[in-house]
């Protein structure tokens, strides 16, 4: 039995295949991968947020993790703008293209383009893009070797607090073991995605890194905003009472008064007074809220998706519409790519390695949205050029118009005044005739071919071999076109006494045994006597020159 190949991950370390059918970093309760999380954003103060980032800078990323998912949890906006730019992702067709032509290569692509045929993938693409917050993401490839063939069964994504960057240069991705330990990942069997939104380390090339500061002030704003309206938004409640009021009716006015605001009822006695007062242009005192807020949100939403027109419905002025939709567009792209080098070093090289071992080439993922094309256009050009020569591949002008390859029984339509270059068999006696549906097909008179003196001119001016045939060309045209004009004459009658397409096709079937073809075939035996007698004039011609 042959030795399998020692497989080598992306940092050069040997691949263990044992290890690779096990689940290696599932959760666990009260273990070291806990999926129970902290609440740092709790009481959160600039110098808090400080510590957090300092910690996640030295390798602790616990505490920013675990506030960079509370923010998506309690910030709307956020939440939104980062689904939407993840989301325009998941929802791409991805393709595979072969790594070359042979027969093994198209068979690999092949296997990787079936197995992405899932509906699960959109979902696991998701969680794999949530390294464009945090800045990193971890998802656990679990194997499938029951057919006797190594296959992904599912992507499980891993919450990125189970691990850690190694300390000497803050990059090297480290797995936390049932011990507490710092583990490497075991090759193969891990797809590590970074995204970056700046250039540096991965703990520090999140965007929710920015959105923290962003977020932390627009809490300050939310609730101090909360605040003024509770003071402010209703009407100050002021009790008078008369010089004869002792301690007891004193206390039982301020209890009424500071009771009514809740609950809207009250008694005191009828020598003493509550009046309203209501706060004028409160309108104009709390726009201010409302701007700080509108503006950190449109902060948040530069930072994510480069733009504020498709998030916060601002129109007009230099920039809007096509133009900040086009920076969207850029950002999307570029997300594509970088998934699509991911997966093709996380998931397809070694997905191939396993399967068929180390390859020359392999089969890579492309993640784009095809961009609209003027199809009409496409078919202006393509017509004459293949009129020309040019070879076109059907499946590839099908793939333009997004049509499938025709079945061998389905009805194919044909350009108009085209008879089908196969007939349908003749029914059998007592058959009837086929239905319409069955039996569709233009009929028409289609002019006898132009074989006369100016064609073959035409033909010699063109290839230049014909001159010494002239004559007999001629004259075997001339004697053609009387047994064909005859075929094509009784037809023509046939056709204008039918009054259906089906009666069409049953005078002409009538009629076919009877139609003469003599003259036809004696014509044409002579013209291949005379172009078998001329090919060899010519090449006697040529060897005597």
């Amino acid at each position: 039995m042959a030795r399998q190949p020692q497989l080598l991950d992306q940092w050069g370390r040997p691949v263990q295949r044992s290890s690779l059918r096990q689940e290696v970093s599932a959760p666990t309760i009260g273990g070291v991968r806990s999926p129970l999380s902290g609440y740092p954003a709790d009481g959160l103060t600039p110098d808090r947020l400080a510590v957090i980032l300092r910690e996640a800078d030295a390798g602790d990323p616990v505490r920013y993790l675990e506030l960079a998912e509370t923010i998506e949890e309690r910030d709307p906006h956020y939440l939104g703008v980062l689904g939407t730019r993840r989301r325009s992702v998941c929802q791409i067709d991805i393709t595979v293209e072969e790594g070359g032509d042979t027969a093994h290569d198209l068979a690999m692509a092949k296997l990787v383009r079936d197995w992405l045929d899932r509906d699960e993938l959109a979902d696991e693409t998701f969680d794999i893009l949530d390294a464009i917050g945090k800045g990193y993401s971890f998802t656990e490839i679990l194997w499938d070797t029951s057919m006797g063939q190594w296959q992904p069964a599912r992507l499980e994504y891993r919450d990125p607090r189970w691990f850690r960057f190694a300390r000497h240069d803050l990059a090297t991705p480290r797995m936390i073991g049932e011990g507490g330990q710092e583990e490497a990942l075991p090759g193969f069997k891990f797809i590590f995605a970074r995204m970056r939104a700046k250039s540096g380390l991965a703990l520090r090339s999140g965007l929710a890194r920015i959105a923290t500061w962003g977020w932390m002030f627009k809490a300050y704003t939310q609730r101090d905003w909360a605040i003024f309206t509770q003071t402010y938004g209703q009407p100050i409640r002021i009790g008078k009472y008369g010089p004869d009021a002792d301690e007891k009716d004193r206390e039982t006015l301020f209890r009424a008064v500071a009771n009514i605001g809740g609950d809207c009822a009250g008694i005191i006695p009828d020598k003493m007074m509550i009046e309203f007062i209501e706060a004028k242009s409160i309108g104009s005192s709390t726009d201010h809220y409302e701007r700080r807020a509108d503006w950190l949100d449109r902060q948040i939403s530069k930072a994510v998706l480069g733009q504020t027109a498709t998030t916060d419905a601002e129109t007009g002025g230099l920039g809007s519409g096509n133009e900040h939709r086009e920076v969207q567009k850029d950002i999307e792209a570029a997300d594509c790519k970088a998934l699509a080098a991911i997966l093709n070093r996380d998931l397809v090289r070694p997905w191939i390695d396993l399967e068929f071992g180390p390859q020359r080439a392999y089969p890579r993922i492309r993640i784009t949205r095809p961009e609209p094309e003027d199809l009409k256009a496409f078919s202006d050009a393509i017509g004459p050029l293949v009129d020309r020569g040019l070879r076109v591949a059907t499946a590839d002008v099908l793939a333009k118009f997004g049509l499938p390859e025709a079945a061998k029984k389905a009805e194919i339509l044909h350009p108009q005044g085209q008879i089908p270059a196969q007939m349908p068999p003749d029914p059998a006696p007592g058959d009837g005739i086929p239905p319409e549906s069955e039996f569709k097909y233009r009929l028409n008179t289609r002019p006898a071919p132009a074989w006369g003196h100016a064609a073959l001119q035409t033909d010699r001016r063109s290839t230049g071999r014909t001159a010494a045939l002239a004559p007999a060309e001629d004259r075997l045209a001339s004697e053609a076109a009387l047994p064909v004009g005859e075929m094509i004459e009784r037809i023509e009658v046939m056709l204008e006494a039918a009054s259906s397409l089906e009666e069409a096709r049953e005078m002409i079937l009538a009629a076919w045994p009877d139609l003469s073809t003599d003259g036809l075939v004696e014509v044409l035996a002579e013209a291949f006597l005379a172009a078998h007698a001329g090919g060899r004039a010519l090449v006697e011609d040529e060897a005597d020159g």
